[in-house]
């Protein structure tokens, strides 16, 4: 369990965490709550589960990673378990909608939708995180230096 929780304690990871949790939460909070314009739990999953015929447990664990997972990720708790999940969350929404649409977002409204740039760049993210942990001021540091303390 050592691995969990040992983090580097840099501002990278600070950074990087904050960055991802506080992007990803708001799609979380669409999920979950209807949120920023979302349409909330039961539609998210009956649209992801009849239209991307996705699997329930699936759906409810992308939903999961993008709400919690967010949470996790700004307090710095159990981040590489979030970063993982957001990582494959994000992988998963790429290959299954977005690469058809190319490279680039749609920042001029000329093309079908979404392309998967964004993924790109949180998958990055998301794995730098899980191989350099959560970085200054998270849980998982004081977990780590309470542990090591314990060991002495």
């Amino acid at each position: 369990m050592k691995w969990l929780f040992n983090t580097d304690k840099s501002w990278a990871g600070l950074i990087l965490r904050l960055a991802l949790g506080i992007v990803m939460l708001p799609h979380g909070l669409q999920k979950v709550f209807g949120w920023f314009g979302g349409f909330g739990f039961s539609t998210t999953m009956s649209y992801m589960t009849g239209y991307e015929h996705i699997p329930a447990v699936f759906a409810f664990l992308a939903i999961l990673a993008e709400s919690l997972g967010s949470v996790a990720l700004i307090v710095g708790g159990l981040s590489r378990i979030a970063a993982f999940g957001i990582g494959i969350e994000m992988i998963v929404a790429a290959w299954m909608v977005h690469l058809k649409n190319g490279f680039f977002m749609n920042w001029s409204g000329h093309q079908a939708g979404e392309g998967f740039e964004f993924h790109v760049l949180m998958v990055a993210m998301a794995i730098t995180i899980m191989m350099i942990g959560a970085g200054k001021w998270s849980i998982d540091g004081a977990i780590a230096s309470d542990q090591k303390a314990k060991r002495s």
